[in-house]
């Protein structure tokens, strides 16, 4: 079974005979990306206040945009890494989610526009993103965030550097996150799981899709098995902040996120697994296509609240 706006959607795709992203490229695949936005976000929701900036990052200034939902008060803070690859996405292409999440998780958002492949592979992301976290939890006081409860989310490509992130905190001591949100992500370089054979195409995201992301983000093979580009391969997965994991049945990537959940469990980690049983990947910026969106915004949002409220 398909959600029925899900099978639209898709079967609208199809209908446009679009060339596979081996045959766009990069540059075309980000403005193809940019084109669709739009009609995928659908109506925005108002936060009090949005504002752009730049932070200092490891190649240069970082975007970012800024979403509070009460300025006057200090409020936790969330850093959210977009998805599309490492190869597309943006600001606008997931401002949609971000609206959402800073208005139904009380919080301050901080969305980052990280360099993205090929121009800039493994590990350009990941050390941006980094940069961004550090900016988050030191300028706190600027921002009106707690730098005592931050938390990091993304989806997919996201999902992925959202997960290096928490690894990467408690390894490092600081910042110390509250939480991590991962949405449908990217844990492994295992192209031969489960729904990598049952989801290999006519669901949107593809095999062939993701082979070739792969190949523009870590074109090295024997590098790929590093847990900062995959996660799932990390030897101790203990100490890591409470995960909700959100997974979709047709997904190719729907066995690394389930696996990912279960080895967080495993170690102790404490874990809340939703899965989506008639859905697909991406939908979470969907919602102008595909109102399940709207439930996911909310279960996020839900564990958000209840992670990031400080515990007496």
């Amino acid at each position: 079974m398909i959600d029925p706006e899900a099978r639209a959607y898709l079967d609208h795709m199809a209908s446009l005979g679009l060339p596979t992203l081996a045959e766009q490229g990069a540059v075309e695949a980000r403005r193809m990306n940019s084109l669709r936005a739009p009609s995928l976000a659908g109506e925005l929701e108002d936060v009090a206040l949005i504002e752009d900036g730049r932070l200092p990052g490891p190649g240069g200034e970082i975007p970012f945009r800024l979403y509070s939902p009460a300025p006057d008060r200090t409020l936790p803070a969330l850093l959210y890494v977009h998805g599309g690859g490492w190869v597309y996405g943006d600001l606008d292409t997931h401002d949609s989610v971000c609206r959402a999440l800073a208005r139904r998780a009380e919080c301050v958002v901080l969305a980052l526009d990280y360099r993205l492949a090929p121009e800039n592979p493994y590990p350009a992301a990941v050390e941006d993103a980094w940069a961004g976290l550090n900016w988050l939890h030191d300028h706190a006081a600027d921002v009106g965030a707690d730098p005592d409860r931050i938390a990091v989310a993304g989806d997919s490509s996201g999902g992925n550097l959202s997960a290096v992130l928490a690894q990467r905190s408690r390894d490092r001591d600081v910042p110390k996150l509250a939480a991590q949100v991962l949405i449908y992500p990217v844990t492994d370089c295992d192209f031969d799981t489960p729904s990598y054979r049952d989801a290999a195409t006519g669901y949107g995201l593809t095999r062939d899709s993701m082979l070739w992301y792969w190949d523009q983000y870590l074109p090295d093979e024997a590098r790929r098995v590093s847990p900062d580009a995959s996660p799932l391969r990390a030897p101790d997965l203990s100490g890591l902040p409470p995960a909700l994991v959100i997974t979709c049945k047709l997904d190719p990537l729907a066995s690394e996120g389930a696996a990912y959940a279960e080895a967080l469990r495993s170690a102790g980690v404490r874990v809340e697994h939703l899965h989506e049983p008639d859905m697909i990947h991406g939908y979470i910026r969907m919602n102008g296509v595909v109102s399940r969106a709207r439930k996911s915004w909310d279960d996020c949002a839900r564990f958000l609240r209840r992670e990031l409220t400080p515990h007496v």
